[in-house]
């Protein structure tokens, strides 16, 4: 592809190689935009008598064209792509949704040559509307091979990108304490609620208990049977380990424990089982406080009914110095 200065008349089906503004400095027409018989009178209007143009070769593709190929292979779930100026497209939540990203893979299409893909983190919370995903394609046009190749990776491995959505979560809470079991409650409620307003969510129901195993395990089981989406147990101590009170009465419950300690400061002695796929969650101390910890890295999947793994839960260490 090769640039050329060409008179206005002639510029009809060629693709711009740089804007073009008007006398009072705003945009007239943005680069890379193939220029109709409509954008020709356009610049003619303004008294412009040459334009720098290209034209794609054979084995070329047009960097609009691409952006939103890539794009269309790029994400799965509640998303809307929408095109942008300039070889982009952008991929949109449709709803509020945990975006879930596959980072190796999207390293690997990054890697070759033709486009840029960035995302938002993986278990990021986004809003609908809010932009989870942009596609730029190389300047004007792309070589057919190397999209071909983006896509051929896309379509074994893909998709990069999940929008996972949160629809109507029903949140579980079971405060406790080793003495008064209206401790907990009292001390945590208002923190609760406002660290599960920021992912769209609210407590559906909630029971106190005192950290005797028995109270402990009737009061799971009770939560349990309203097939909640998430169980969230706060108490006032910190665990041991899963051998302690509340770790007990998960595993009494039915509770298959998937893991113990998350590589996160704060949030290190987190407890996360499974009853059948339902997830019930320990965190000590991170009910105290609103500031960061690794509630706000598990909460958005865990709302949006994705299973979690030990293994994810390991690979948080990688920034999970969270203050």
């Amino acid at each position: 592809m090769k640039a050329q200065s060409v008179d206005v008349k002639q510029a009809a089906g060629k693709i711009l190689c740089s804007t073009v503004f008007r006398a009072c400095g705003k945009k007239l027409l943005a680069k890379g935009r193939l220029i109709r018989e409509e954008d020709v009178e356009l610049l003619r209007s303004e008294g412009m008598t040459q334009v720098w143009v290209t034209e794609l070769e054979e084995g070329e593709i047009g960097e609009d064209e691409a952006a939103l190929r890539i794009a269309g292979e790029l994400g799965c779930g509640s998303l809307e792509i929408r095109p942008a100026p300039g070889g982009k497209a952008n991929l949109v939540a449709a709803e509020n949704c945990c975006v879930l990203v596959d980072e190796e893979l999207l390293r690997q299409i990054n890697c070759i040559t033709g486009a840029a893909v960035a995302t938002l983190a993986n278990f990021t919370y986004a809003a609908a509307g809010q932009r989870v995903a942009s596609v730029k394609s190389a300047p004007f046009a792309v070589p057919l091979q190397d999209l071909e190749a983006v896509v051929a990776v896309l379509r074994e491995r893909g998709p990069v990108l999940q929008a996972r959505p949160i629809r109507n979560p029903v949140v579980a809470v079971l405060y406790t304490d080793p003495i008064s079991a209206d401790k907990a409650r009292q001390l945590f409620d208002g923190v609760m609620r406002q660290r599960l307003e920021r992912f769209g969510a609210s407590v559906s129901l909630s029971l106190a208990s005192t950290e005797q195993p028995r109270a402990l395990v009737r009061s799971l089981e009770h939560l349990l049977r309203a097939r909640p989406t998430v169980v969230l147990v706060a108490s006032t101590t910190a665990p041991a380990g899963p051998s302690d009170a509340v770790g007990w009465a998960m595993v009494e419950a039915g509770c298959q424990i998937e893991r113990f300690m998350a590589p996160v400061e704060p949030g290190s002695l987190l407890l996360l089982g499974y009853k059948d796929d339902i997830p019930v969650v320990a965190a000590p101390g991170c009910w105290r406080s609103t500031k960061p910890n690794v509630l706000d890295l598990l909460l958005c999947p865990l709302l949006a009914r994705y299973r979690l793994s030990g293994w994810e839960i390991a690979s948080l260490g990688h920034g999970g110095l969270l203050e």
